[in-house]
């Protein structure tokens, strides 16, 4: 089994930093000089390196390329305002890597290699983390199977790999979302709860039909006659009713987002109330007809909040009232990221500091 001492670290000759725009960022275009690998042999990880970025060699008969063996997460790096880094709630990106793992029958990662991997590799690599225009660094750790087979099977050989890219605004504006009546995303009793590629890869289809008709995205629902609403486009759903921040209940077809959890805890702090229920297209049309509805927006580690100006229900546009700066959602994202940057106190113990002093 590999230990931290045992990482080897080849480093880059010239970083590539200062060639990047930090004005003009845009979301998954730019990666760090540096990635972490390490490979599953045997029924253990071993040869951890940090490497200067680059491709990866793979058979076109790697068990990922064909099965769907794949499993990703997502997190991020802030540059805090006293100059230390703050990785947010690492501890609950490792515990959930581990469940879509086991999921997938993949290896689970040590907490010791998963931690390790992460802190080395932004530590390396820390002149591109930057406070400039909101920017942050998104980390992406994923299991892949390399088995060099190609009958239908369990891959026994897996690479872990860990890269970092600087990123800005996911969504520029409030979204105009349809509610998807005709596909669902995950069935009951599937993998909807996992981040494995097939979930994202089997939603391009609905939502490339959604674009074409001019929505920015789809609220997913569970297909039931009600439309019981899941997920938005890859985002949780949040909705105020009523004052209430509400949401629909985590199930085996909705995945358990950390921002999602992380704006629950937030909302108590700010003094509101929390509902996790149920919520139907259906109640959506009667709230909107009642004036009920106050705010609605997806969250996630990339886009953070994002509002939604309008939702289409069965062939009518309802629109939402305009946002302002004490709307739920602006106030508990702002809180949020004063937490991500140090400025104000970290209660919950989520940052996990990266100290340069």
């Amino acid at each position: 089994m590999v230990t931290t001492s045992e990482i080897i670290i080849h480093k880059v000759g010239t970083s590539r930093v200062s060639k990047v725009d930090y004005s003009n960022l845009g979301f998954g275009k730019e990666v760090t000089d540096h990635m972490f690998v390490a490979e599953y042999k045997n029924g253990s990880w071993d040869n951890a390196q940090i490497i200067p970025f680059d491709k990866l060699p793979m058979a076109p008969t790697a068990l990922a390329l064909h099965y769907g063996q794949t499993v990703f997460e997502g997190m991020k790096a802030f540059r805090m305002a006293d100059g230390n880094i703050s990785i947010f709630r690492l501890d609950i990106h490792f515990h959930r890597i581990n469940r879509s793992l086991q999921r997938m029958c993949m290896p689970e990662i040590p907490y010791g290699l998963f931690t390790d991997s992460i802190l080395q590799l932004v530590t390396l690599d820390q002149a591109w983390v930057k406070n400039i225009n909101d920017s942050s660094l998104y980390i992406r750790p994923f299991v892949i199977a390399t088995e060099e087979r190609f009958g239908v099977k369990v891959s026994e050989e897996y690479k872990f790999i860990v890269f970092a890219g600087p990123v800005g605004t996911y969504y520029s504006k409030p979204l105009r979302i349809k509610i998807e009546d005709a596909y669902i995303r995950a069935a009951k009793g599937g993998t909807g709860f996992a981040k494995c590629g097939g979930n994202y890869g089997g939603a391009f289809y609905p939502t490339r039909q959604a674009q074409l008709q001019g929505f920015d995205q789809v609220l997913w629902t569970d297909g039931s006659p009600e439309l019981n609403i899941e997920e938005s486009g890859t985002m949780n759903a949040v909705f105020v009713i009523d004052g209430i921040i509400t949401t629909p209940p985590l199930s085996d077809t909705i995945l358990d987002g950390v921002t999602r959890s992380s704006l629950l805890k937030l909302a108590a702090v700010l003094g509101y109330k929390t509902a996790e229920r149920k919520i139907s297209a259906l109640e959506l049309k009667k709230l909107f007809a009642e004036g009920r509805l106050q705010e609605a927006f997806g969250t996630g580690t990339a886009a953070v909040v994002s509002p939604i100006a309008t939702i289409h229900i069965q062939g009518k546009d309802y629109h939402l009232p305009k946002y302002t700066e004490d709307t739920f959602m602006n106030k508990a994202s702002k809180l949020l990221l004063e937490i991500r940057l140090g400025t104000k106190p970290d209660r919950h113990q989520w940052n996990t500091i990266i100290n340069f002093e």
